[in-house]
């Protein structure tokens, strides 16, 4: 009886220390998923200009940890065909890197074309880098060491952003100008690059009521200056910052002729760019792969480490 009893004890105890485990893993699983965010202070709706009456705004994450040292800021920019989207996007983007400690990170909500047509968008984007630029010292951040990423409507506005540092009629005169608005390296999801192919490559984003056609504030064929002015492709120079360009060769809405042939002036210019194809691939950028090359990216143009980013096709796996 008593080695019967013996044996009781130890299954027993076998299966609570099993639930335990189990118990315990599981709450390791959610401390893990709860953990970035925790280790982030947000600066949510902050106020970097006004445009009329309108409040314009962008969202902060600093990490907790402190810091002797300023830090990069990584800004998101949020696409939806420059009528849709909002900067609440940008967290789930940046929160795990922020949350390393090694990053700021802040998110752009710029006026839609509810609100206003070109070049309002891109005098909104300019204005949040400016502010970044001027309270740098407020949030922790390195005003020499800011980059941009976007994807789709953001993509083309990230590209711009880095294409047109110099050009003083996309600069407006929203928020503080005494500080410049150039960034130091640009991820491009997607993104157009030149608004005059749109005619022959994708006439339908052209047609009353859709994206390109509110953005320009009506049809193409009226409206060709603003059509080159809102082209990053218009103001390639060598002195622009380093690029990476990430297009899905399947993509049905921004033809990838239009990465092809950005990437390829850049080159010509002697700009420094990479080139991601994601094969297979279509509007929407994702996947791990991606990820961990966007994020040596960064850390090689931001952080100044000596790291490679393979410009290796990734062939996206069907759903």
């Amino acid at each position: 009886m008593t080695c019967i009893y013996r044996w009781f004890v130890v299954i027993v105890m076998i299966g609570i220390s099993s639930d335990v485990g189990a118990q315990d893993a599981a709450a390791r699983k959610k401390d893990k998923a709860a953990k970035p965010h925790e280790k982030l202070d947000l600066h949510l709706d902050v106020e970097y200009a006004k445009a009329n009456d309108l409040s314009l705004k962008l969202d902060i994450y600093t990490p907790k940890a402190s810091s002797e040292f300023a830090r990069p800021c990584i800004v998101w920019i949020h696409g939806g065909g420059w009528q849709n989207g909002n900067k609440s996007s940008g967290l789930a983007r940046l929160g795990k890197w922020i949350a390393s400690g090694e990053y700021v990170g802040a998110s752009v909500g710029y006026r839609l074309t509810d609100k206003a047509s070109w070049p309002a968008q891109i005098h909104d984007c300019k204005a949040a880098i400016r502010y970044l630029r001027s309270n740098a010292k407020e949030f922790g951040i390195d005003p020499d060491r800011i980059g941009v990423w976007g994807g789709s409507a953001g993509g083309h506005l990230v590209s711009l952003l880095g294409t047109s540092g110099d050009i003083v009629e996309l600069e407006g005169s929203l928020g503080t100008t005494r500080v410049s608005s150039r960034v130091s390296c640009v991820v491009d999801y997607c993104g157009p690059s030149d608004f005059m192919r749109f005619s022959l490559d994708s006439p339908k984003l052209n047609e009353p009521g859709q994206p390109v056609y509110k953005l320009l504030g009506g049809p193409m064929s009226e409206k060709m200056d603003l059509a080159k002015q809102a082209s990053p492709v218009s103001y390639v120079s060598k002195d622009d910052p380093p690029f990476l360009i990430v297009h899905g060769t399947a993509d049905p809405l921004v033809p990838i002729d239009q990465a092809n042939s950005f990437h390829q002036r850049q080159l010509e210019a002697g700009m420094q760019s990479t080139y991601i194809k994601m094969q297979g691939g279509g509007h929407g950028i994702g996947g791990d792969e991606i990820e961990s090359r966007v994020k040596a990216f960064f850390d090689r143009e931001l952080l100044r480490r000596e790291i490679a980013v393979s410009d290796a096709s990734i062939l996206v796996q069907p759903k």
